[in-house]
């Protein structure tokens, strides 16, 4: 026998628009305070980016002025091995935000299942818990430290000093042979773009012109360079660490703006649906009562 499918009540569906209705709220009111985020997350990525990439310009360039390559510094040339791969993955600690932290993890992922499948090792380290959660299932065993700052309402460079050491002492250790970091690049509100960067050795970042011509330029450095660049890369670590960090701010507030607008949207559509719904069923109710009131008059 085929099972009767029971038509929702008036009730039911008034219950339905409301709750959906209150919903909506709760998405627009999301939007306007990641539309609000937004701004100043934007305009702190927009303004780390310069830096990073000119610390990255001045540890290449104090590269090329090394007079002794082997006994330059780890942290500049690398171990000379590629077994190791320590995998740092940058997420959100809070949801709601669209694909931000599934396309993070989606880019993580098929590098981990490309480096396993060559043979070599792979160490994770997750900064949000999101990343964690979407990680640990295939590949929890791989995950040797759990970081979240979800009592922090504004990501510092203290944040990114506390990733950047534990990725130094770990490198100190002789743990890894590359580092490679994970996160979000903002573009726009639609578009953020996943970015695998290496860390360690140091990787040559694409060039515009000015770059290169400033490339061709030759410094004085005092003290000399291997004194230097002892005090420099950790801090360049760090310092790209907080730039991805910055990225992943803006990136999110926009992710999660354009997720909000979608889901207020449909939202309403949802409710335009149900109050159609709702006016043929209370239709259907008044002209099947009329009927028998009718039906009853006549029987008289």
């Amino acid at each position: 026998k085929r099972e009767q499918i029971k038509m929702p009540s008036l009730d039911d569906l008034k219950k339905r628009i409301k709750s959906v209705k209150s919903t909506q709220k709760i998405t627009k009111a999301m939007k306007m305070v990641a539309a609000a985020k937004l701004r100043k997350a934007q305009e702190n990525a927009e303004k780390g980016r310069p830096y990073s990439k000119k610390m990255q310009n001045i540890i290449l360039n104090l590269t090329k002025s090394i007079s002794d390559p082997e006994n330059a510094p780890k942290l500049l040339v690398g171990t000379g091995k590629d077994q190791v791969h320590l995998c740092v993955v940058l997420t959100a600690d809070r949801g709601l935000c669209g694909g931000f932290n599934s396309n993070i993890c989606k880019l993580a992922k098929n590098n981990f299942k490309k480096l396993l499948s060559e043979g070599k090792e792979i160490k994770i380290i997750t900064v949000g818990s999101k990343g964690l959660d979407q990680i640990k299932r295939k590949y929890g065993k791989y995950v040797i430290k759990k970081l979240n700052f979800k009592n922090k309402k504004q990501i510092s460079f203290n944040e990114a000093e506390i990733v950047g050491k534990e990725i130094i002492e770990l490198f100190n250790k002789d743990e890894f042979d590359k580092c490679i970091i994970f996160y979000n690049n903002f573009k726009n509100v639609i578009t953020q773009i996943p970015q695998a960067q290496q860390i360690i050795p140091a990787e040559k970042i694409e060039s515009n012109d000015k770059d290169k011509t400033e490339e061709k330029l030759s410094y004085e450095f005092e003290p000399d360079e291997d004194e230097i660049l002892e005090d420099l890369l950790p801090k360049n670590i760090s310092t790209q660490v907080f730039k991805a960090l910055l990225e992943n701010a803006a990136s999110e507030q926009g992710s999660r703006m354009t997720a909000m607008d979608n889901a207020t949207r449909n939202a309403g559509d949802l409710v335009d649906k149900l109050t159609i719904n709702y006016n043929r069923s209370r239709q259907a109710s008044i002209t099947k009562e009329l009927i028998e009131i009718i039906s009853g008059a006549e029987s008289l």
